[in-house]
C-alpha cells in the first residue's frame, strides 16, 4: 500500500467520526434552529470519502439534571404613561436624572412644540428610560409625582421569555460541545481537504454561537432593565374654554366628529360606487347588454332591408293603369 493510499484510508474514518459528532451533538437544537444541522454539502463529501466504512462512534452523553438546569422566571416588564404637566422640559429633565440615580440610563429623548386651534405653540416632550426591574414600581410612582393630575393613559406590559432564554441556552452549550469537538479534531487531522472541511464547519458553529449570544445578553438585558415611555403634555394643550359651566370647546369637538362621521358615510358610499358599482354594471353590460343591442341592431337592419325590397317588387298604381 502507497503512502497516498495509506493518507486516504486514514481520513476516511476521521471525516465520517466528524459528521457523526456534528449530527449527534447538534439533533437536540435541529428543532429549534433549522441552520444547526450539518450542512449537506460537507455530508456528501464525507460519504464520497468513504465515511459508510468508519468504525462505530458513541456519541458522549450530554444529558444533564433539569431540575439543576431550571432558571428562575424571566420576565420582561415595560411600561407606557401620557402625563399633563406645568412644563415639559423640566418634567423631562428629571425623569432622566431619575433614571440615573436609580442605575438605568436614557434611551431616547424629544422636545418639541405644538401648535394649538389658537395659534399659541406650547412644548411637549417624549422620553424613553430604562430603570432596574425591581424599582419600576418606584419609578412610575415618582413620575406620576410630576402631575397633578391623573395620568391621561398608563399601560403596563409584561412578557415571559423563560422559555425561549432556556432554550437559547441548551442551544448553546451544544453548540459549544460541537466546537470543542471539532476543534479537537482539526487538530489531530492531516489532510489538507479535511483541515478545511473540518474549519468551514468551525466557523458556522461559531457564528450560531455567537448570535445565540446576543439574544441571551438580549433577554437578560431586558429582563434587568424595565423600558418606560413617557409623553409629556403641555397643561395649555388640554384645558378646554370654559364659560361657566358650559364647555364650547366640546360641543364644537362633537359636532365636528358628526360632521366627520357624515362625510365619511357620503365618502364611503362614493367610493365604492366609483370602485366597485360602477365598473360591475359597465362588465355586466358588455357581457349581456351590449351582445343583445348588436343583436336588435342588424335585425332591424336586415328588416328594413327587406321592406324595402319588398316595396321596390310590388308594382304602384300608376304603372298597372293603362296608358
Amino acid at each position: 500500500m502507497t503512502n497516498s493510499t495509506r493518507s486516504k484510508a486514514r481520513s476516511f474514518p476521521l471525516l465520517a467520526i466528524v459528521v457523526i459528532i456534528i449530527a449527534t451533538l447538534l439533533a437536540s437544537c435541529g428543532q429549534a434552529m433549522a441552520p444547526t444541522s450539518v450542512s449537506e454539502e460537507f455530508i456528501q463529501q464525507a460519504d464520497s470519502m468513504g465515511a459508510a466504512s468508519a468504525p462505530a462512534y458513541e456519541p458522549a452523553d450530554y444529558s444533564f439534571n433539569r431540575e439543576q438546569q431550571e432558571v428562575e422566571h424571566l420576565v420582561i416588564k415595560n411600561a407606557d404613561l401620557s402625563l399633563v404637566v406645568s412644563d415639559p422640559a423640566a418634567a423631562m429633565d428629571r425623569i432622566s436624572k431619575m433614571a440615573d440615580e436609580m442605575g438605568g440610563f436614557v434611551v431616547s429623548a424629544n422636545l418639541y412644540h405644538q401648535q394649538l386651534e389658537n395659534g399659541a405653540e406650547v412644548p411637549q416632550a417624549n422620553i424613553t428610560i430604562r430603570v432596574p426591574a425591581e424599582k419600576l414600581g418606584e419609578a412610575l410612582e415618582r413620575i406620576r409625582q410630576e402631575s397633578d393630575q391623573l395620568p391621561l393613559s398608563e399601560t403596563l406590559s409584561s412578557e415571559d421569555v423563560t422559555r425561549d432564554y432556556t432554550d437559547l441556552q441548551s442551544r448553546l452549550r451544544n453548540l459549544e460541545e460541537a466546537e470543542a469537538q471539532l476543534r479537537n479534531i482539526m487538530d489531530e487531522a492531516t489532510k489538507t481537504e479535511d483541515v478545511l472541511s473540518v474549519y468551514n464547519e468551525l466557523v458556522r458553529v461559531r457564528e450560531e454561537i455567537e448570535v445565540i449570544k446576543g439574544q441571551i445578553q438580549y433577554y437578560e438585558q431586558s429582563a434587568a432593565l424595565s423600558a418606560i415611555t413617557t409623553s409629556l403634555l403641555a397643561n395649555e394643550a388640554v384645558q378646554p374654554l370654559t364659560i361657566g359651566r358650559w364647555q364650547p370647546v366640546g360641543v364644537a369637538k362633537q359636532a365636528i366628529q358628526a360632521l366627520i362621521s357624515s362625510f365619511k358615510f357620503v365618502i364611503d358610499a362614493a367610493i365604492w360606487i366609483i370602485l366597485f358599482i360602477l365598473p360591475t354594471l359597465a362588465l355586466l353590460a358588455l357581457i349581456f347588454i351590449l351582445p343583445v343591442y348588436l343583436l336588435l341592431r342588424v335585425w332591424r337592419r336586415r328588416r328594413k332591408a327587406k321592406a324595402a325590397t319588398q316595396q321596390a317588387a310590388t308594382p304602384t298604381e300608376s304603372d298597372q293603369s293603362p296608358g
